[in-house]
């Protein structure tokens, strides 16, 4: 691998550059500070950007979302503090979902083998009911089972079935739920 030259290649953000700008400067004032700004202006503020949210989201402090016109919330979602969402590709994060504090929800890598060191952009989903605990890291092209659970600290870069838990690094499947 050789970073001279690197580019994103084909990759576009999906909205033009000032309003890329624009979220910037929003995101600085109302998300990425520890003031407590109330929810309802933050989600509205996503919605303004272009994310689309069901009611009854709580979104807290530090919540760092990159491209918020790619993602979607079902009701009832909470974005815990520091929850980091790399939205270089669609995030769908259906009702009832639990994303605890600096989980991490990443649709962006690069392929090490390629010269040019390819961005590699894929979406990720956590299916309704789902809890993504305290510092997980969730990788591209993963969906999370309805009713899951993602213990804190899990590295998953699988698939999770529904109605199970997983933990570690690797993330396994620990225990099926009834």
């Amino acid at each position: 691998m050789t970073l001279k030259g690197y580019t994103v290649g084909d990759f576009h953000r999906g909205a033009p550059r000032w309003k890329e700008a624009l979220w910037v400067l929003v995101k600085c004032m109302f998300f990425l500070n520890p003031f407590p700004w109330p929810s309802a202006l933050r989600v509205a503020l996503l919605r303004m950007f272009g994310a689309r949210i069901g009611s009854s989201v709580v979104v807290r402090a530090n919540v760092n979302v990159t491209y918020p016109w790619r993602l979607t919330l079902g009701d009832d979602v909470w974005l815990g503090d520091e929850v980091l969402i790399l939205s270089l590709a669609p995030v769908v994060i259906e009702s009832s979902v639990c994303l605890s504090q600096r989980a991490f929800l990443c649709t962006g890598s690069h392929d090490f083998r390629s010269e040019k060191f390819s961005l590699v952009t894929k979406p990720i989903t956590v299916r309704a009911g789902s809890w993504i605990a305290a510092q997980a890291f969730i990788s591209p092209g993963v969906e999370i089972g309805a009713g899951s659970m993602v213990c804190a600290g899990s590295v998953v870069v699988e698939n999770v079935p529904p109605k199970c838990i997983v933990r570690g690094n690797p993330a396994q499947v620990v225990k099926q739920l009834a």
